[in-house]
């Protein structure tokens, strides 16, 4: 089975471990598709990423629970790294239940997995911010 996971993955921390490790449970190929700084910078602020592409991609890259790793930029080059990967199970966060999850006509099943309350990239920063 393919799995696809797609996301900003900016500030790993444990949440995005254990998305990761069971999104991988689910079957034999896991692909990370990550958002381009530019795109970040886009949808989540001026301040945003913290972490450059080449880095978040060498970390995701270095867990045993990753085989691969693609950029895109824009909606439509997820769409098409979908249309070519060819996904069994696409793993959302829980978050995006009831709403629109770009080409996830392009997989068989979209699955969603409950965060992990308390672990966010926002509450992160923002935990480094109040020290």
């Amino acid at each position: 089975m393919r799995i696809v996971v797609n996301g900003t993955f900016d500030i790993l921390h444990r949440g995005h471990i254990e998305l990761l490790k069971y999104a991988r449970s689910l079957g034999n190929y896991l692909l990370v598709a990550i958002d381009t700084d530019r795109r970040v910078n886009e949808l989540k602020g001026d301040n945003r990423p913290i972490n450059n592409q080449s880095d978040r991609k060498l970390m995701l890259e270095s867990l045993k629970y990753v085989d691969q790793v693609e950029l895109f930029d824009t909606s439509e080059e997820l769409i098409e790294i979908l249309k070519a990967y060819r996904a069994d199970i696409m793993v959302k966060g829980s978050d995006y239940q009831g709403k629109s999850v770009v080409g996830k006509h392009h997989c068989e099943q979209v699955i969603y997995y409950d965060r992990i309350s308390g672990y966010s990239t926002t509450n992160t920063i923002q935990r480094i911010s109040d020290r």
